[in-house]
Formats: C-alpha cells, structure tokens, sequence
C-alpha cells in the first residue's frame, strides 16, 4: 500500500520543482515577440533551447515547459547581446528553436551623465506638481 502512494504522490512532489531554471539578470530585459514584429530589427542569429518535458511516465506540464524554454531563450540571447527573441516553431519534445534580435528597445541612457543636455536644470512646475530628484 505504501508503495502506491509513494508512486501517487510522486508526480505532485516534482510538478512542485522550479529545475533550477533562472532569469539571469542580463536577460531581464529581453523583450519576446509573440507577434513576430522584427521587421525593423537585425537579426544576431539563432538558439536551441531544451528541457525535460516529462519525466518518466509523467508529462510535466505544457506551460511550465514553454515558460522554461523561453527563460532559456531569453537568457541565451543575452549572451549574443540581443534584445529581443521571437520563436520560430512551437515547442517539440521538450526543445524549441528561437531567433535572436536587437531592436534597439534599449534607448536609456547609460549613465545620469549621459541625459540629453536639452532638458532644463529646474524645470517649472506643470499642474501645480514639482517634481525634485531624491539623488544626485
């Protein structure tokens, strides 16, 4: 009986796991293109990326697989200096083929030193709000 619920309880136990699969903090802002909108990007080349889409006799589940291969994906472009990924197929026995872009979506300035010269030291107040930097 014992060994019933050990198999029962198995498949619960590791849909609970994460894999240890992480954003890395390069590909955070990493935009994904679900509608496929890349016509005015370069394209930086293309990624594999894999994870285990069963486990066993048990198929983990269908979200959790996509979620994590497009973390993968994202964190892969990273590393090719994109900024942007758009899918090229749907997911396939746990792998999925990505393209990797840059758009240009990264238009903030590096450095507070970098801010457009054009804007005014003290900007007047506009509806009757000021607005004053906490930090210099």
């Amino acid at each position: 009986m014992r060994k019933y619920l050990i198999f029962l309880a198995l498949p619960f136990a590791l849909s609970a796991c994460n894999w240890g699969i992480k954003l890395d903090d390069n590909a955070r802002n990493i935009r994904t293109a679900w509608n496929g909108d890349v016509g005015s990007c370069r394209e930086q080349g293309k990624v594999t990326v894999s994870v285990m889409n069963r486990v066993g006799p048990v198929d983990r589940s269908d979200l959790k697989v996509r979620d994590e291969l497009e973390v993968l994906a994202r964190n892969e472009a990273a590393k090719m200096g994109a900024d942007t990924i758009k899918p090229l197929g749907e997911p396939r026995d746990g792998s999925q083929d990505w393209a990797a872009y840059t758009c240009g979506t990264r238009s903030l300035p590096a450095s507070p030193s970098a801010a457009p010269a054009t804007q005014p030291a003290n900007p007047a107040p506009q509806g009757g709000f000021e607005t004053v930097p906490l930090k210099n």
